[in-house]
């Protein structure tokens, strides 16, 4: 048997950082939406107990530091199962690039193996599992548009029908995600107002959308690569309604009402940086 899973990248609309929980993890409040760049996660069962893991990526570890291998090390050892499995991993997602990879790989996984193993499982348990990987895994679990708070692991989806398409440009440098979160202050950093974003989302307010998205995390990331803000700053030149870092970087997305406006930009960044995709909210 085999079952094939969708994993789509992520944009961060709004991240905000509310604050420093007692238990050490950040107080968040983010909205996300999914974008058409996809991975594709295939599961098959082997008669062996063990996990085989195969990707097109020559830059993926195939083992435990992988989130897909945790995924399925974790499923395999909550229920106790001496089932083997062989993943599959096609990447098309940029590594370490503020998109959501490796926990929308994650989510696709735990996904595919409740059907391929027949787990049933909750949604509650799914979470569980998931939030043990990574705080984003939650979100990715279902994707689309959502608001996101505590330390990730409550997501409320969002009735919003924000069509709407996306210039993504990766810079040809990675951001270690726990590198930029032991610097925040939160005391100093950039606030945004996750919940007018939430209502102008809500109201299909494209304008209202622009005015309140924001990234607590941009200063902290572009003070360790200025070249982030030269691409937002061209992105902009180009006619790109809002430009935006996504998560903790290095990506940046730029959000345009129009097809026509969205491939100026896009072709204006090709020569910029080497990875550039237009691509439409999910």
């Amino acid at each position: 048997m085999e079952i094939i899973e969708k994993a789509p990248a992520k944009i961060n609309l709004g991240l905000d950082i509310v604050g420093k929980r007692p238990d050490g993890y950040h107080e968040l409040a983010m909205i996300m939406t999914s974008v058409d760049l996809n991975d594709y996660v295939t599961v098959r069962d082997l008669p062996t107990d063990e996990i085989v893991m195969v990707s097109n990526s020559h830059r993926m570890p195939l083992n435990d530091k992988n989130d897909v291998y945790k995924a399925a090390l974790l499923i395999k050892e909550k229920y106790g199962l001496t089932t083997g499995v062989e993943i599959s991993l096609e990447k098309h997602i940029p590594i370490c690039a503020g998109l959501g990879g490796g926990s929308s790989d994650a989510a696709a996984t735990i996904r595919a193996l409740d059907q391929l193993w027949n787990l049933q499982m909750t949604q509650e348990e799914m979470v569980e599992i998931g939030f043990a990987i990574g705080s984003d895994v939650p979100y990715c679990l279902n994707a689309g548009c959502a608001l996101i708070s505590g330390k990730g692991e409550i997501v409320e989806c969002l009735n919003s029908r924000f069509g709407y398409w996306v210039v993504l440009v990766k810079p040809d440098f990675g951001i270690s995600t726990r590198t930029i979160f032991k610097e925040i202050e939160p005391d100093k950093i950039s606030r945004v107002d996750i919940d007018g974003l939430r209502t102008a989302l809500v109201a299909q307010d494209f304008d209202g959308v622009v005015a309140h998205m924001g990234n607590s995390l941009e200063d902290i990331t572009i003070a360790r690569k200025p070249f982030i803000q030269k691409v937002k700053d061209r992105m902009l030149k180009c006619g790109a309604d809002a430009a935006l870092m996504s998560g903790s970087g290095p990506t940046v997305f730029a959000l345009c009402r129009t097809e026509k406006k969205a491939e100026r930009v896009f072709n204006s960044m090709k020569g910029f940086c080497k990875e550039v995709y237009k691509v439409r909210t999910l």
